[in-house]
């Protein structure tokens, strides 16, 4: 078993690498096309991760789209849906939101310690709760992930999390969607927040893959060792 699963982390930001505007509205970044093209990505992966602040501001399902998708997983003797995962240092989750009251796969939540109790109890029948140290110990948490057969894990947001995977050193691929327009608004989130990157431009990431997608444009990026050329 490997010490952390892959990992994956997908976004779309705006020319100026936002992810959302400040209206209380989810602005959608991405294309129908584009949107099916991430459920194909999730679909090849065992869990999904976003972070606490995803969950109350967003209420995602994070199920599969595609019933095909879901059928071909379990043709091959996998669950329909990724095992679901957040992280929260205060334990703010509500427990009617969707996260933990959609589909049937495992709903995981590590938490930092101050918290896991109280939670944990508040959460009883809709999630696991994982005391995860004091803050979050993500290299603890991916262990944990891969213990339990997680080998490849999506990571959907929101940019807290980025960041946290990225200055950590603990991403391995980076699928970026840039969409054309400009958000302009400094309140509103980024795609990554401040914070010492390893990929520096004496470390830079490996461009992979650049995708027209309609207006979009899909950058994929491979994190490890420099990138020369």
């Amino acid at each position: 078993m490997s010490e952390r699963p892959y990992v994956l982390l997908s976004c779309a930001m705006s020319v100026d690498g936002y992810i959302d505007d400040a209206s209380p509205e989810r602005l959608r970044l991405s294309s129908p096309a584009d949107f099916d093209r991430v459920d194909g990505v999730r679909a090849t992966c065992d869990a999904i991760l976003v972070g606490a602040g995803t969950v109350r501001r967003d209420d995602p399902k994070l199920l599969l789209k595609s019933s095909a998708r879901r059928d071909q997983r379990a043709a091959k003797g996998l669950p329909a849906d990724l095992t679901k995962v957040t992280v929260t240092e205060s334990g703010d989750l509500d427990p009617g939101s969707r996260f933990f009251t959609t589909g049937d796969s495992p709903k995981l939540v590590y938490c930092a310690s101050a918290s896991a109790h109280a939670l944990a109890a508040r959460l009883t029948g809709r999630a696991e709760v994982i005391d995860a140290g004091d803050p979050v110990d993500f290299p603890l948490m991916l262990g944990d992930l891969a213990a339990r057969g997680v080998r490849r894990l999506m990571v959907e947001g929101g940019g807290g999390m980025h960041t946290r995977f990225l200055t950590a050193g603990l991403a391995d691929e980076l699928q970026l969607v840039v969409a054309p327009f400009f958000i302009g608004d400094p309140s509103a989130p980024r795609f990554v927040g401040s914070g010492v990157f390893p990929q520096s431009p004496d470390r830079p990431m490996r461009l992979a893959e650049c995708t027209r997608i309609g207006n979009l444009a899909l950058l994929r990026y491979v994190i490890g060792a420099p990138a020369h050329g």
